[in-house]
């Protein structure tokens, strides 16, 4: 009984990866954007048809083996020029196969998602201006005057392996990104320093951010959530410590974090401007 119960158990344990492949994301996160959605279904679709391919040439090559074995009497050929048009055949409608694959199936949603993915600037409900630095991200709302920044807080004794990693180790912010939920984001990219690369795995977007450059795409996020990505791009010594975490929360949510945010920055500037005038040395007397 106990080798009958090892056995079922290890059948399950290797039907465990078919199962999870059942809902054929091959271990994408689930998408939440229309770009990544597009992605996600030009994937699946480049893999359907490569495991075609695959096992459509294995298939021949076995049967050929197996057909023109040595123990049948078949010399092997010794493919001296001019080569014969069965050569030829067998050269070029595979090469012909191939390109009609490659521009055909594959060209064509491939382009359009390409083309989906840059198409940033119309009907954008909100722009977002996403700044890299060593080794942070600044966010600013440039329309409603909103600005501040992102940083890792993830304790130092996790990350010393002196304590117990945590649920959402080295993805923890002290400030994350807030975007309303349904509405279509135009986010705009740049660095103060060198090159970093804005990444959210979820939304299927990734995008380098490059000192003296703007570089832009979008982003319409269907479902209300927490979505964390991290810096893709090596930037430094501390590149693993740039984590991107986006609250994605319902219009009504946004409006209120975007207000508390507005009275928090012209609290911010009075009281730089209040400490500037302070600091001013006293006019001479005439």
């Amino acid at each position: 009984m106990k080798a009958l119960t090892k056995w079922v158990g290890g059948a399950f344990a290797a039907w465990g990866p078919v199962a999870a492949w059942a809902d054929y994301s091959y271990n994408f996160p689930e998408p939440v954007t229309p770009i990544a959605r597009e992605t996600l279904h030009v994937h699946n679709l480049f893999m359907l048809v490569i495991l075609v391919i695959f096992f459509s040439v294995l298939a021949i090559m076995l049967f050929s083996f197996w057909r023109h074995r040595k123990s049948r009497g078949h010399q092997a050929a010794s493919f001296v020029a001019p080569r014969s048009p069965k050569q030829w055949f067998w050269v070029l409608v595979p090469f012909a196969a191939l390109l009609v694959i490659d521009f055909g199936v594959f060209g064509v949603p491939a382009y359009h998602a390409v083309l989906n993915y840059e198409d940033s600037r119309n009907e954008a409900d909100l722009v977002v201006k996403v700044t890299g630095s060593q080794w942070l991200w600044q966010y600013e709302f440039p329309a409603e005057g909103v600005q501040f920044t992102s940083r890792l807080v993830t304790p130092r004794a996790q990350i010393d392996n002196e304590q117990p990693k945590g649920e959402h180790y080295l993805l923890e912010v002290d400030n994350p990104l807030v975007v309303p939920v349904g509405k279509k984001i135009r986010f705009i990219t740049t660095s103060n320093d060198v090159i970093h690369s804005w990444w959210i795995p979820a939304f299927g977007v990734k995008r380098d951010a490059v000192p003296g450059f703007l570089r832009e795409f979008w982003a319409k996020v269907d479902k209300p959530g927490t979505y964390r990505g991290q810096c893709s791009e090596l930037c430094g010594k501390e590149h693993g410590f740039m984590p991107v975490v986006v609250k994605v929360v319902p219009e009504p949510e946004f409006k209120e974090w975007l207000a508390a945010h507005k009275r928090a920055n012209a609290t911010a500037s009075a009281g730089a401007e209040a400490k500037a005038d302070g600091a001013a040395p006293a006019k001479p007397a005439l």
